[in-house]
């Protein structure tokens, strides 16, 4: 490959090292295991369609999880998925996440625009910077939705500020 073309991995590459990132990014989007797996699977076939290349590894994770909050919001913003009952599925299906904490299943509670922004800081380790870069919105706002998210979420815990 030469320098100009930039960097690429193949898609087997891409799935094994970023599938749980994806899908933790879809289900936190979803809240629903088929949805985020669904996600999954379109935001990898993304990757192997558009024959993009990128600067580095950490442009790839952007995109990545660009691709993931889009691909996730249009699917719950479908006029088939808003047509349509879910089946409830809390105790009933185990789902393989590590953040299995108290902390973690409330923040699906909260609303996109905090439970994103949550999730790249406390579960990816993105900085506010990065987080305003990869969302396409002012630091500033960053900060804020960071803030209230962190007081809705408390709020849902119930002052349990240990767990957070």
């Amino acid at each position: 490959m030469k320098e100009d073309e930039g960097f690429r991995l193949n898609a087997v590459e891409v799935i094994k090292e970023y599938s749980d990132m994806v899908f933790r990014l879809a289900f936190a989007r979803t809240g629903n295991q088929s949805d985020a797996q669904d996600v999954m699977q379109e935001v990898f076939l993304k990757y192997i369609q558009e024959e993009k290349t990128f600067e580095d590894k950490e442009h790839l994770k952007a995109w990545l999880i660009r691709v993931t909050i889009n691909t996730a919001k249009n699917l719950v913003t479908s006029a088939w998925h808003q047509r349509t009952a879910q089946l409830e599925e809390a105790d009933a299906v185990v789902v393989e996440i590590k953040e299995k904490s108290s902390v973690y299943y409330a923040m699906l509670e909260l609303p996109e625009k905090y439970r994103d922004i949550l999730h790249l800081f406390y579960y990816e380790d993105y900085s506010i910077e990065e987080i305003s870069r990869i969302l396409e919105m002012n630091e500033s706002t960053v900060k804020s939705r960071l803030r209230r998210g962190r007081q809705k979420l408390k709020e849902i815990l119930g002052g349990a500020e240990d767990e957070f």
